[in-house]
């Protein structure tokens, strides 16, 4: 195990060391006004496309364009985006990504988690009424108004989707006002769970039919057939 271990580090200093050879000739192939920078060495990363992407370095997540660090999607899919990355990230553990889906589709469903983890936040651009769609953070922003506050442009709206009647966007209620409603398990789980995860999954095998299937306990596969 110490002789593996030994071979991997000095396999790790000689890319590294080949890199930076690499990148000192393609700057010099480049204009005085362009220079390409060191970024890091990452033993694993997931790539959804050039710009949306996750690598793991001293045992943390560092992510780009994906749910985990946007403000627009509900605290509990970015948390189980990122245990889901790290299962797969740092320990290779494919049967713990899918028990840690499986673990919050079940919170959600049995009405098991705090409302914080619920909050979505928008920022507000214009002067509410020069909004021609109406979002769900446009509504929530005119329900605060209705309490006596006002809502300007920058102004950053928290909300919760309820249940009840009516579109997604008129069932956003502020969460400061959210006391006595009930949030909305389908929405939760459809249009952010499912969503933010299945661009995981999709590169093991995974569509959004066998996540949606997953939600109901009617899927049995297992990631390792892919790794």
């Amino acid at each position: 195990m110490v002789h593996e271990s030994k071979k991997q580090l000095e396999l790790e200093a000689e890319i590294k060391q080949q890199a930076k050879i690499f990148l000192e000739y393609l700057n010099s192939t480049l204009p005085e006004s362009m220079e390409l920078e060191y970024e890091g060495f990452y033993r694993r990363g997931f790539f959804v496309s050039k710009k949306r992407y996750a690598v793991i370095e001293n045992g943390e997540i560092i992510a780009k364009g994906l749910e985990l660090v946007r403000r627009d999607w509900a605290p509990i899919v970015k948390k189980t985006q990122e245990a889901v990355l790290m299962a797969i990230l740092k320990e290779g553990d494919s049967d713990k990504a899918i028990a840690e889906v499986k673990k919050v589709l079940k919170k959600i469903k049995n009405g098991d988690v705090d409302k914080k983890d619920l909050i979505i936040h928008t920022q507000i651009t214009k002067p509410l009424n020069q909004y021609k769609q109406v979002g769900p953070h446009v509504v929530a922003a005119r329900k605060i108004e209705e309490h006596g506050i006002k809502v300007s442009r920058g102004t950053i709206i928290q909300y919760i989707i309820v249940k009840g009647k009516g579109s997604i966007s008129q069932r956003a209620v502020p969460y400061e006002y959210s006391e006595g409603y009930v949030y909305d398990k389908d929405y939760y789980i459809n249009n952010q769970l499912i969503p933010a995860i299945e661009r995981i999954m999709y590169s093991f095998g995974y569509t959004k039919k066998d996540l949606e299937d997953m939600s109901r306990g009617e899927i049995q596969q297992s990631l390792d057939a892919f790794f």
